[in-house]
């Protein structure tokens, strides 16, 4: 006899079919229906998915310690979420991430596959809700408005460490390079000017302290998320929760987490006010800033070969131009740039859905966690593409950076301690006038010889005399 192909499952507003082997139920049909929109569903957000799983599985443990779920359930649905935070349920998280009612159908879409999972580990066929039910049981002591924000929270955690290692790889890799290139002697510029001498080192040196900086920024612009609203229910007074849950809920969910979460002070405030993810974006769009800046001077600085600065060469990994031959452009510096600029409207679009929650909830979380957490990818894989497939391969071209070094009036600064502002500010404007370089100005009046401007450049850039 053939299986059937689908199940009848109903709630309030009549019966839908379900396909006979999904782990989602009719909540989750519904939410695919109403939201057609473009973009991640849940299961592709491996991150949210397993803070979701620690949630259920700590909410479970804790109502059969409270004695309202029993055991046995609470264990099977502990083996559920083992297996949803593992990833290996991710097919039948099918809601996308925008939707509506401030994380319902996220929800319950969790809910309905644990519930299903847990009635296959019993040995039952999914949507037999009358042994494992995906409200009763699996949403047991909790609402949508507590879970959402607490689960965006945890993934938001999680993903801001993954930045920071790749940042701090990123910072490592850059002081690699600037230590292999501290006596590489380059013109320093302000306002895209001439300006003075320095080293490649040095510059290398300062986009190490910015990743390592950015790396920190992460790490504690995220510390106030692990307080979380969990326990608050549906409003922030702890309705259908029973006595001591938050008490026994959190040391469990700390444990499957590993964070240390703890319970806000005032439920209310939390539950309503969404500022800590705005804050946090801000700081995540500083970051991006950080790195495209980074990417913008790489580019700038292997501008050319022939017609810009070219004072390094970037790994060449690709092709340039489908019209010109032997073209290659620095598309992982540009790749960089683009996802930060990226960034940047999620940036905007998480501090608008943040000030925008009305009365007890913020109720547009959904755009939050989607743009929240794919800035925090974009930043995490820009750090990592940056130390990966482009700095580890940088050369430096000292000549051609050493020839626009000399070529400027850079050494007039350190000229103008001996003679004076006024006479090397003149000195340099005969050069001009002249169309000959300074240096070449300066050796013709006997003011300064190539040898001595060699001496004068190392000195200002920090550099002992040659040996």
């Amino acid at each position: 006899m053939t299986p059937p192909s689908k199940r009848w499952e109903r709630d309030a507003l009549g019966s839908v079919p379900v396909p006979a082997d999904a782990l989602y139920g009719v909540h989750t049909v519904r939410a695919t229906e109403n939201f057609p929109f473009t973009g991640p569903v849940l299961g592709e957000e491996p991150e949210l998915v397993a803070a979701f799983a620690r949630i259920k599985s700590a909410s479970a443990a804790a109502n059969a310690r409270l004695g309202v779920l029993p055991e046995q359930i609470a264990s099977d649905i502990g083996k559920a979420c083992e297996d949803m935070a593992a990833g290996r349920l991710n097919r039948h998280l099918r809601v996308r991430l925008l939707e509506g009612s401030g994380g319902t159908s996220m929800n319950m879409n969790v809910n309905e596959v644990v519930a299903n999972r847990t009635l296959q580990i019993m040995g039952k066929a999914p949507g037999a809700y009358g042994i494992v039910h995906p409200n009763d049981h699996v949403n047991r002591s909790q609402s949508t408005n507590d879970v959402v924000p607490s689960a965006v929270a945890i993934a938001a955690v999680l993903l801001c460490r993954e930045a920071g290692e790749a940042l701090g790889a990123l910072a490592g890799t850059l002081k690699s390079k600037a230590r292999a290139f501290s006596d590489v002697l380059k013109l320093g510029r302000t306002c895209l000017q001439d300006a003075q001498p320095m080293t490649l080192g040095q510059a290398f040196s300062a986009y190490a302290a910015l990743a390592a900086r950015c790396a920190g920024t992460l790490e504690i612009a995220s510390r106030p998320l692990l307080v979380l609203p969990l326990g608050a229910t549906a409003i922030g007074t702890g309705y259908g929760a029973p006595k001591g849950y938050r008490d026994v809920l959190y040391p469990l969910l700390a444990d499957r987490s590993g964070m240390a979460v703890t319970p806000a002070d005032n439920l209310f405030d939390a539950m309503s006010n969404a500022d800590g993810f705005a804050r946090l974006a801000g700081e995540i769009g500083a970051v991006a800033g950080g790195l495209g800046k980074i990417a913008d001077d790489l580019v700038l600085l292997s501008s050319g070969p022939a017609g810009g600065l070219g004072e390094i060469r970037l790994p060449e990994v690709q092709a340039g131009s489908s019209i010109m031959p032997g073209k290659v452009n620095p598309v992982v510096p540009m790749a960089v740039r683009q996802a930060s600029h990226v960034v940047q409207g999620h940036v905007v679009t998480v501090q608008s859905a943040c000030s925008d929650g009305l009365l007890e909830i913020n109720h547009y979380e959904p755009a939050t966690a989607m743009a929240l957490l794919a800035s925090l990818r974009l930043v995490r894989d820009s750090a990592g593409l940056l130390a990966e497939r482009c700095i580890p391969g940088i050369q430096a071209n000292a000549e051609r950076a050493a020839a626009h070094l000399f070529a400027s009036s850079a050494l007039a600064t350190g000229l103008a301690e001996r003679s004076g502002y006024a006479e090397a500010s003149a000195l340099v404007r005969r050069a001009m006038d002249a169309g000959c370089s300074f240096l070449e100005q300066a050796d013709a009046e006997g003011v300064l010889s190539r040898e001595e401007a060699d001496a004068l450049a190392r000195a200002s850039a920090g550099l002992g005399a040659r040996a």
